[in-house]
């Protein structure tokens, strides 16, 4: 991701989704004007999804993904079928692509119902029009007939699309704590996990956002606490830090300061803070032989003292006194079933978008597994927690350190 990219967590996800040879690797080449997709008469030429991020005005910054198709046979069909599923967690519009000579088929039934269950905005485009009159709707749902092939319909599928786009309230992820002309201090870890030449996602958007707000962003590493402190007129209004350091942090910044940190904030902004908190009430029901999954929604090199391959086992073990087992899952992966689970400890979700990461949560407390984050467990286990939720009290009054 290049410094002025709007992050994939941040875009609005399409999916396009139908039949094999439906048609919707090339409505998206003609959506995009570019050749994203390869495509070619054979069926099953997609065989991952394939995404293509872009301004798609005027819904603005969004990210197109194209799935194979849904009819898949075979083993390999079942694996590609399995992760076109996959896709439908994340996906904030869905549209179902219809080859103009076949019409709806039961396979495009069982997306639409799939639609429907998880409440996904989406439209039904019949493609191919220049050869076959297509259906004009299907029971109560209106079809638009489009050709990629000849570009007809291509500017009506983008205005559609903006129309049913979901309004989601704005989110705010530190702004609407500040006040202007206030003074954040943020704690940046550069160590060797650290992304080369950048800060990592949540470190940005706390930037940006303190700026919105008209805000003072001060930075530094950790090893430069006291000298930021000490070179302060006034004390800091609010103190942000990586999670792996709370305790040092929360040993060289005064009670009086508001402490948290990026992770905190970012389970607050996708939605799942108040249910991260809820799950540390499980920490003291753990045993011997318990498993926890450590789930992370990014992929990165691993590092010998990596957060969670190594630090949180190390810590949770030391805390608990148990011997637990742990599994990770990362990037897109995330198990359906998570009965062998008697906790799940989740990253952020920086690289999320907000449904898949409401998803998860879902998932979680529909099969009764407590869920909660790396920022609220490590403050946790460090005897911070009730400081670090300070700027939510309703959250901070849950929590006897």
């Amino acid at each position: 991701m290049g410094l002025n990219d709007t992050p994939s967590g941040e875009r609005l996800h399409i999916g396009f989704f139908g039949r094999r040879n439906a048609g919707k690797s090339s409505l998206i080449n003609a959506i995009t004007g570019q050749e994203v997709a390869v495509v070619s008469p054979k069926k099953g030429t997609t065989t991952d999804p394939v995404t293509k991020a872009m301004e798609l005005l005027p819904l603005g910054p969004v990210l197109l993904i194209d799935t194979p198709g849904f009819d898949d046979t075979g083993d390999l069909g079942e694996l590609r079928v399995k992760r076109t599923r996959r896709i439908l967690n994340k996906t904030d519009i869905a549209v179902l692509v219809l080859d103009a000579a076949e019409g709806m088929t039961a396979v495009d039934e069982e997306l639409m119902q799939i639609f429907r269950e998880k409440d996904i905005p989406h439209l039904i485009v019949c493609n191919k029009c220049e050869v076959e009159k297509p259906p004009s709707s299907a029971g109560n749902e209106s079809i638009l007939q489009v050709s990629a092939m000849k570009n007809l319909g291509i500017n009506e599928l983008k205005e559609r699309l903006s129309q049913i786009a979901p309004q989601e309230k704005p989110r705010a992820f530190v702004r609407d704590l500040l006040a202007p002309h206030a003074l954040v201090l943020l704690i940046t870890p550069m160590d060797k996990a650290a992304p080369k030449g950048r800060l990592i996602l949540p470190q940005q958007q706390a930037i940006r956002d303190i700026l919105e707000a008209r805000a003072l962003p001060l930075i530094c590493q950790e090893t430069e606490i006291s000298a930021a402190l000490d070179s302060l007129k006034n004390s800091p209004d609010l103190v942000i830090c990586d999670s792996q350091i709370f305790k040092k942090a929360a040993s060289f910044i005064p009670e009086s300061i508001p402490l948290t940190s990026f992770s905190i904030l970012m389970a607050r902004y996708k939605g799942f803070l108040s249910e991260a908190v809820n799950g540390i009430a499980a920490l003291p029901r753990l045993a011997d032989g318990d498993v926890v999954l450590i789930s992370e929604g990014c992929t990165h090199h691993r590092q010998c003292n990596d957060i969670g391959t190594v630090k949180i086992p190390h810590w949770l073990t030391e805390h608990t006194k148990k011997k637990l087992l742990f599994e990770t899952s990362s990037g897109q992966t995330f198990p359906e079933d998570l009965q062998k689970y008697q906790l799940i400890i989740h990253c952020g979700g920086c690289m999320l978008n907000q449904r898949e990461m409401l998803y998860r949560m879902k998932c979680a407390k529909d099969q009764g597994v407590p869920m909660t984050n790396y920022g609220t467990l490590i403050a946790h286990l460090h005897g911070i927690l009730q400081r670090s939720l300070c700027l939510f009290p309703c959250l901070a009054e849950r929590i006897k350190d």
